[in-house]
């Protein structure tokens, strides 16, 4: 059967509050601004030093900020999120129909790790891949190839799921079909304009789009 890729954030559970309050924090520690909500949803997809390059400039800023972030979320930011309703239940129609389940995010993946264990449907991914701590693996298409190298599977195999673009072009360069996700942070011009082989509007739509 298939093995499914699925992003964490906005895929999987809602982690606007704890990255937004995580993002506050460092700006504050920076000495910065704190940008209205809207602004700080913007975090939620790209890679940490992706985002804070354009208004820290210097690299050594940047890994200042990034670390700010780590404290709290570190303390207590991980814990700050709520799943998605249907996604339990998906999951486990998915897993039980003989797909093979893995995570691939571009959240720091210590990090992610904690989160997927956490959850009550963790035990079903086979494996959780994530970005390196110091930025050197973190973009969705070396991500994706990272997976594919760990669950030694070949992208024709594979679906990618997930909500923002970055997850949509990352299984596009690797020619492997995607499904954009309604219910998270992209939205659906956002995932059409990636190039979306297909949208999901809830969680329980997804057993059938993998069988057409």
């Amino acid at each position: 059967m298939t093995t499914l890729f699925f992003d964490l954030d906005g895929t999987l559970i809602d982690s606007a509050v704890g990255i937004t309050r995580c993002v506050a924090h460092a700006l504050t520690r920076m000495g910065l601004p704190i940008p209205p909500e809207p602004e700080l949803r913007r975090w939620i997809g790209p890679s940490l030093r992706t985002s804070f390059a354009p208004l820290l400039g210097e690299a050594a800023r940047v890994e200042q900020a990034v670390e700010h972030y780590r404290e709290r979320f570190e303390s207590c930011g991980w814990t700050e999120h709520e799943v998605y309703p249907g996604i339990a239940e998906t999951l486990q129609s998915l897993h039980a129909g003989g797909h093979r389940l893995a995570v691939v995010t571009a959240k720091n993946e210590p990090h992610a790790r904690r989160i997927v264990d956490h959850l009550p449907f963790g035990a079903l991914f086979d494996d959780v891949i994530g970005a390196t701590p110091d930025g050197s693996l973190s973009e969705k298409p070396e991500l994706i190839a990272a997976a594919l190298q760990r669950c030694r599977v070949a992208a024709v195999d594979c679906v990618m799921i997930g909500d923002r673009r970055m997850d949509i072009e990352g299984a596009r360069h690797h020619g492997m079909a995607n499904i954009g996700v309604l219910w998270g942070f992209g939205g659906e011009a956002e995932l059409r304009e990636a190039g979306a082989g297909q949208l999901a509007a809830t969680p329980m739509q997804l057993p059938a789009l993998l069988a057409a």
